[in-house]
């Protein structure tokens, strides 16, 4: 009975290696012999990978459309818009510069010619002589260009730009008087008129006959004549600047 016993004891006592206990399997290792462990890791780590890829490409796209300059971040749809607005501006000032030209203002211009010039304080003095106009025992600088023929016949006036009529008038010393409002703070004047086809608030395009050249007291010794005067900002400037070469 009491060999069976020890026998008993024997079997339930865990075996020793040199009086230690023999060790039990860790709850690791039993963790680890599981069958879906491994594909579970493997997918954890796939997640981990593609979601460092992807936080990386969005930086790199910030940093490539990134505006240093400015401290503005922009991504690449705004960068793409930005573009597009910048070569709107562009086709836009190109069609400013394309903006109507002057032309002469009258019918035929190479029937006519400068009988006085505009007066440039820069001038010589020659030129200076030549661009005075006598009124009595009065010399006046003239404010723009006379136009004649050589005949002395009268001719067709034309608008030398589209605008807007803003004064039709007679005046004792310059005769009938036209005057026109463009863009870019531009007036031109038409002294020396007869036959007068416009009155005020008119809108004209370049070209379209405003009247006839006449006759006036300031100017009486040019005879038939066209006074010619071109303002910019209110000021008046030469007038052969502004038209083209015949």
């Amino acid at each position: 009975m009491n060999e069976q016993n020890k026998k008993t004891n024997q079997e339930e006592t865990p075996k020793t290696t040199q009086g230690v206990p023999a060790s039990q399997p860790s709850s690791w290792k039993r963790a680890m012999s599981k069958r879906w462990v491994f594909p579970a890791a493997y997918i954890a780590a796939a997640g981990i990978i593609l979601t460092l890829v992807w936080v990386y490409q969005g930086t790199g796209d910030k940093t490539l459309n990134s505006d240093p300059a400015s401290g503005v971040v922009e991504t690449g749809a705004s960068a793409g818009t930005e573009g597009t607005a910048v070569g709107g501006e562009e086709e836009s000032v190109e069609v400013v510069a394309k903006s109507e030209n002057f032309g002469w203002p009258v019918a035929v211009p190479s029937e006519i010619s400068v009988v006085k010039p505009f007066y440039d304080s820069e001038a010589s003095t020659e030129e200076h002589e030549a661009a005075m106009v006598q009124y009595n025992d009065t010399f006046i600088p003239n404010t723009g260009v006379d136009l004649a023929r050589g005949d002395n016949k009268t001719f067709e006036v034309k608008a030398a730009l589209a605008g807007k009529v803003t004064r039709v008038e007679q005046n004792p010393l310059t005769g009938q008087v036209v005057e026109i409002t463009h863009s870019d703070n531009l007036k031109t004047v038409y002294q020396s008129l007869a036959d007068v086809k416009v009155k005020q608030d008119d809108e004209v395009k370049q070209g379209d006959a405003i009247a006839s050249a006449g006759v006036n007291e300031l100017g009486k010794t040019l005879g038939n004549h066209l006074h010619f005067e071109v303002y910019e900002d209110g000021q008046p400037v030469n007038p052969q600047g502004y038209l083209p070469e015949k």
